[in-house]
Formats: structure tokens, sequence, C-alpha cells
């Protein structure tokens, strides 16, 4: 990798995590009480669970969703029960707002060293709207960090692994692949897809769940800045 130039970024598991509250108020509705202390580490045990699993194949939220009520302490007899309901909850959209803490400011880190900026996210095509809500980034002025490009699959019609996202961002930001970063928590969508596009991946892990994974790990966003200018 020469001198990196830019960054790429996914969004869940790096700016966003499902919301608490729904997911306790799901759950409670099959009178199932949850470990609410645990409720982010089960996003990351639900994406260690769908490593194999690609976008558009729908087993792969099945066993997100197994995962994460396991490890939020749903009883074994619960669980598929549990799933259903999860699913069903997921699927109304809008679950993914809760804002990990340190993420804006690591975005704006990130801006403040110079580097380019775009997103890159298996989504629903909704993410601008509500990154820009969120005052988190925008493409252009606004109120959050300025970015290259926010590429949400839903729109335009590829989906990591598809190296072609990531094609689209490296255009949009005018650089080449061994000048960029792509920072993501799915080894599956996000390293893969990266790596198949020429660009390096590290990997968000911050339960090291995935010790095997050929790249390196940080354990959140605010980690990455100080990465990458140790890499200049």
């Amino acid at each position: 990798m020469t001198c990196v130039r830019a960054v790429c970024l996914d969004l869940g598991g790096v700016f966003y995590l499902p919301e608490h509250d729904r997911v306790r108020d799901a759950l409670a509705r099959l009178e199932l009480a949850v470990e609410a202390d645990r409720l982010d580490e089960a996003h990351y045990h639900g994406v260690a669970a769908l490593e194999q699993g690609r976008d558009g194949d729908t087993s792969i939220w099945h066993a997100y969703n197994r995962a994460y009520a396991q490890v939020c302490g749903v009883h074994d007899d619960d669980v598929d029960q549990a799933v259903d309901v999860l699913l069903e909850e997921f699927g109304r959209g809008g679950m993914w707002t809760r804002i990990i803490p340190g993420a804006r400011d690591a975005l704006a880190a990130l801006r403040d060293l110079g580097f380019g900026l775009a997103v890159v996210s298996n989504a629903d095509g909704t993410v601008e709207e509500q990154l820009r809500r969120d005052e988190i980034c925008q493409v252009g002025p606004g109120p959050g960090v300025e970015v290259h490009a926010v590429l949400d699959s839903a729109v335009v019609g590829i989906a990591k692994p598809d190296p072609g996202i990531f094609r689209l961002a490296l255009e949009a930001l005018g650089v080449a692949p061994d000048e960029t970063v792509h920072v993501g928590d799915t080894p599956a969508a996000d390293v893969a897809g990266a790596r198949a596009a020429g660009v390096t991946p590290v990997l968000v892990d911050p339960f090291d769940l995935h010790p095997e994974a050929d790249c390196v790990r940080v354990s959140a966003l605010e980690e990455v800045p100080e990465l990458l200018r140790a890499w200049r």
C-alpha cells in the first residue's frame, strides 16, 4: 500500500448500532427480558454468525438475530420465537439509530487529517438522509463532516462484497485502490469486498471475535485516525 489518501466507511457497527429500546420492546412482547448491558455486544456476535452469508441471502439475518438474541440473554428454549420477533422489528426499518460514542469526532479527525472520505453501506436507501439529519456527514456543505460520496447499496444497485460498490467510491474520491482504506465490521462484506477491489481493509472488532482475520483490527472508529497517522 502506498500513502493513504482516502478512507471509506461502513455504517452498521462503525457509526450506528440497533436502537436498544426497540429491541427491548420487541422482545417484551414475548415477555422476554434482555441483558441491557450486552445489547451492543450482541450486534458484533450477530455479525460473527453471518460471516459466510452474502447480501441478499435472507438466511444470514436468521443467523444474525439468533446470535443476537442468545448473547443478550434469551434462553435457548425461546430463541426461535425471539428470532421471528427481531426479524419483524428489523424489517420495519429505522432500527439503526444508536450512534456509537466517539464516531462523529473520529470522522471529523479523519477530515482534519486531510483524508478524502466516502460512506459505503449495504442499506435500505435512507442512509444519506439519516447521516445528514444526525449531523454526521453529507455530500457537500452541511451540518456534518463533508464527504465525497454516500454509497447506499439500495440506491446504487451494488452491495458489498461486490467490489463494484468500492470502485464507485474510488471514482468519487479520485484515488487509486492502494491509496485507500475501508473501515467496516463484517469480514464477509467489508474485508472481502475491499480486498476484491484492491482496497486495504480495517476491521472493527471490539470484542475480539475475529482473531483469524488477516487484516488490521481496531475496537472502534476512534482508533483509526491515529492508526492512519502512523501509516503516513
